[in-house]
């Protein structure tokens, strides 16, 4: 059985670490760097760096702020936010970035999944998903329809339909990140995550909604998720990386224990 793996989420605007609920009432909370840091020096698996508003302003991610904290970190680093092309993976790979994250630019042109993955590999190219749930119709089969732009454009996309033409182009991972749960710390969307997860063969990356130490341990058992995203509750100082991957490793899920 493979290890399941903690990761941290930076959502960064305008070079400082930011955070929201629901993606809305964003609110600057941090330095990235600093925060990279002390998560990797605590045992953290993996670390995901978000440009949020690189897409909606249509602009290049900040690539300064992803070489500062590439040098800090030393673990798999994944970046996204406003990567349209094959050129802007390419740079973000040149800045220390492993693996590059893709959203709105993909539901645009979904190509560009293919011929990032075909550039750096499809174990380097993740399909970031926003994911809100609109119930059950004839366009939505799935119940559930993806959104772009940080949350402000829904597309008339069914959720599972994208997740599985994602793969078929060559994501070599899956981000779902639920925006009904984000920032809530009520716990992940486990349906969505399990049918997402059931319904391909590559990792299934949980986000959204993490508040206790449980809630990771009910999405990487019952939601069937290869890894668990978090951010407010460690952001917050509620909770330590380390304290979580021995939660976890206490309740049975096989872990990464570097201690």
């Amino acid at each position: 059985m493979l290890s399941k793996r903690l990761i941290a989420c930076l959502d960064v605007r305008d070079g400082n670490l930011a955070k929201s609920v629901r993606f809305v009432d964003t609110k600057d909370i941090g330095d990235p760097v600093a925060k990279a840091r002390e998560y990797y020096d605590d045992g953290l698996d993996e670390l995901v760096f978000y440009d949020i508003t690189a897409s909606s302003e249509k602009r290049r991610i900040i690539l300064d702020v992803v070489e500062a904290v590439a040098e800090q970190v030393f673990i798999p680093l994944s970046v996204g936010g406003g990567v349209r092309s094959v050129a802007d993976a390419t740079d973000l790979r040149l800045a220390g970035a492993e693996k590059i994250n893709v959203n709105t630019a993909a539901v645009e042109r979904p190509m560009l999944i293919a011929e990032c993955a075909e550039a750096i590999g499809s174990q380097n190219v993740v399909l970031s998903m926003d994911i809100r749930k609109v119930g059950v119709a004839p366009e939505f089969p799935s119940g559930y329809e993806i959104v772009v732009r940080g949350g402000r454009t829904p597309t008339g996309i069914d959720a599972l339909a994208w997740t599985r033409e994602g793969e078929r182009l060559g994501a070599g991972e899956l981000v779902v990140n639920s925006i009904d749960a984000d920032g809530t710390r009520d716990g992940y969307e486990l349906h969505l995550t399990r049918t997402i997860s059931e319904a391909v063969r590559i990792p299934v990356i949980a986000s959204g909604g993490a508040g206790v130490p449980d809630h990771l341990y009910d999405v990487l058992t019952d939601g069937k998720a290869d890894a668990a995203l978090v951010a407010s509750m460690v952001h917050y100082g509620d909770y330590t990386v380390s304290g979580l991957k021995r939660h976890l490793d206490g309740r049975g899920v096989k872990m990464r224990m570097s201690w």
